[in-house]
């Protein structure tokens, strides 16, 4: 008896042995397959998250670029209107243009009508002549239906006489077109005058031709600010 429990066990050890090791294999195995796992299931997140982060980028994108078409459309329309508004004015004046009266020019970025000084003035006077009054009255009731306009009247002369004195001349005679206009129709609020003697020449003072096309009166369609780029900022700057 004791001899068979002798043998029986190294059996036992053996066997023990035996199991331990493939416990150890299997044990490790799990441990590799879940290193594995975990593994495999980050590269997913990271990948989730790259795709989730580039599509976030794409929407972002495509937000900007709805956003960029919607203001180059309304730029768009504000051209358009500021172009159709030039071309209504032109059409209005066209009668008036074709006579040599005046012109409708885009001066800096400004619609403004342009008449003669020689056509409406004596040389040297700053009275209206019979020919200006009737000139100014007609400019006067074509400027007035545009109702959400407002106008200032600008004077220029040439270099003759002293630069004190072309001051002087430019701003009587805006200030009696303005006067005149008034009595024409035009609301008080909506029209200005103001003098630039001989400081904005049209061409060189050097020949009588020239100097002709400096003595002019220069009726300014005064742009719309809450139209320009950037006004919203700037409000915001001065509130």
């Amino acid at each position: 008896m004791k001899k068979n429990l002798f043998l029986l066990l190294p059996l036992l050890t053996i066997s023990a042995c035996v199991s331990s090791g493939k416990y150890d294999d299997l044990l490790k195995e799990k441990e590799e397959m879940e290193t594995s796992y975990e593994k495999k299931f980050k590269e997913q997140e990271e990948k989730m998250a790259k795709e989730l982060s580039e599509k976030s980028n794409l929407k972002n994108s495509i937000e900007e670029m709805k956003s960029a078409l919607e203001e180059l459309r309304k730029k768009k329309l504000e051209s358009d209107a500021r172009v159709a508004e030039f071309r209504s004015l032109t059409d209005k004046f066209k009668a008036l243009s074709d006579s040599g009266a005046l012109k409708v020019k885009i001066i800096d970025g400004r619609m403004v009508v342009v008449l003669s000084s020689d056509v409406l003035f004596e040389t040297g006077q700053s009275i209206l002549n019979n020919k200006g009054n009737e000139a100014i009255k007609e400019v006067t009731k074509i400027l007035a239906s545009i109702r959400s306009r407002k106008f200032q009247v600008e004077g220029h002369t040439d270099t003759d006489g002293s630069e004190i004195g072309n001051w002087r001349l430019a701003a009587d005679r805006a200030l009696n077109v303005v006067f005149l206009m008034k009595k024409s129709g035009m609301p008080v609020e909506r029209v200005s005058a103001a003098s630039y003697g001989q400081t904005r020449p049209t061409a060189p003072n050097d020949s009588p031709e020239n100097k002709k096309l400096n003595r002019r009166i220069e009726i300014v369609v005064v742009p719309d600010l809450s139209k320009l780029p950037g006004y919203e900022e700037l409000q915001k700057i001065t509130d």
